[in-house]
């Protein structure tokens, strides 16, 4: 009984491993679209630059946006698309 426990629990967590380290091959998006930022809504207003999304098989512009800062000193960093050897994958952005 152990046995298949520890098989079963190896086999959970070996699928749980690769799902996290999975990257959605894609083709390379488009260029950014150039989009007019409306008026700043409140003081220390940070944009956030739009971006392409890959979504059932085909490219979707996500706009940007304003965005509060979580403190004084944050920072965003703007998300990207990267090529990687297996296609293009989107890294996240984030504030610092």
């Amino acid at each position: 009984m152990r046995r298949i426990a520890a098989t079963f629990f190896g086999i959970v967590l070996a699928v749980a491993i690769m799902g996290c380290v999975a990257e959605v091959r894609t083709p390379a998006p488009p260029p950014p679209r150039v989009e007019v930022r409306p008026a700043v809504p409140y003081p220390d207003a940070v944009w956030v630059e739009g971006h392409w999304e890959f979504r059932g098989g085909s490219w979707v512009w996500l706009p940007g946006y304003w965005a509060a800062r979580p403190h004084a000193r944050a920072v965003w960093v703007q998300g990207h698309w990267r090529e990687t050897p297996n296609g293009w994958r989107w890294v996240q952005g984030h504030w610092r």
